[in-house]
């Protein structure tokens, strides 16, 4: 029922200082779908999908936050879950990345596996919703450098990346319009203010894409301003703190 990517990236912050972000972005042809299948922290990403267990994204994620290597934390939680043959999971973390398709996901289902990233889907119009997925995020990708960051925030990237999947055929079930989107970014990086656009959702629409793309350009609008006018409060703040 959903296509969604995880990826890693690093890059030095305005300090010099190496950091690393993971993100992660879905759609699918039902309601609420960033309740449901994307998790992230500063140690990984996860989309948990198919038939949804939010458990294999929730202690993916912890298992991640424990120092366990990916490919360990979500191959032990498959492991252990009846219902493996019908998910899919998938993800990457500080140095490596895991993806899995069950043998009964609901055709076309696949995954791919490239440097830093993971896609994957089920229930799409064919395999070039992930080549296309995978393809537009790598054109524009950071990757293990830190020295050649993206022009783009992460978030907008991967908003890009749904978009040529959707632009692709995206979920083949056209009868049902009412459809969602989120992304979730995470980084090492300690910030006065986090960026509001790291962390959207858009949970009932029949335009997912479009409205996503809207809703990071307000939430950029509005963390710029935010910046603008209350930066300074917040270092005087830390400061005062320490």
């Amino acid at each position: 029922m959903t296509f969604s990517i995880c990826v890693r990236e690093r890059y030095r912050d305005e300090d010099g200082d190496e950091q690393t972000r993971f993100g992660v972005a879905v759609t699918t042809r039902l309601p609420g779908v960033g309740t449901l299948c994307p998790f992230a922290s500063e140690n990984g990403a996860v989309a948990t999908q198919s038939l949804v267990n939010v458990e294999l994204g929730r202690k993916g994620i912890e298992y991640l936050d424990d120092g366990l290597a990916v490919e360990d934390a979500l191959e032990a939680l498959l492991s252990a879950d009846e219902g493996r043959d019908q998910r899919q999971l998938h993800g990457v973390g500080t140095g490596g990345e895991f993806a899995f398709s069950g043998p009964e996901c609901k055709p076309w289902h696949g995954q791919r596996i490239g440097d830093n990233y993971t896609v994957a889907g089920n229930l799409l119009t064919g395999e070039s919703v992930v080549e296309a997925v995978a393809e537009t995020y790598e054109a524009t990708a950071a990757g293990d450098d830190p020295e050649t960051d993206a022009d783009a925030p992460l978030a907008a990237r991967l908003v890009d990346a749904l978009e040529a999947g959707h632009a692709e055929g995206g979920d083949k079930r056209e009868e049902l319009p009412v459809q969602s989107a989120a992304l979730l970014v995470r980084s090492t990086e300690e910030r006065a203010i986090e960026p509001y656009y790291d962390d959207l959702r858009v949970d009932a629409t029949e335009t997912p894409i479009a409205d996503l793309r809207e809703t990071y350009e307000h939430a950029k609008r509005g963390y710029e301003m935010a910046l603008e006018r209350y930066e300074s409060d917040y270092e005087e703040d830390e400061l005062d703190s320490e």
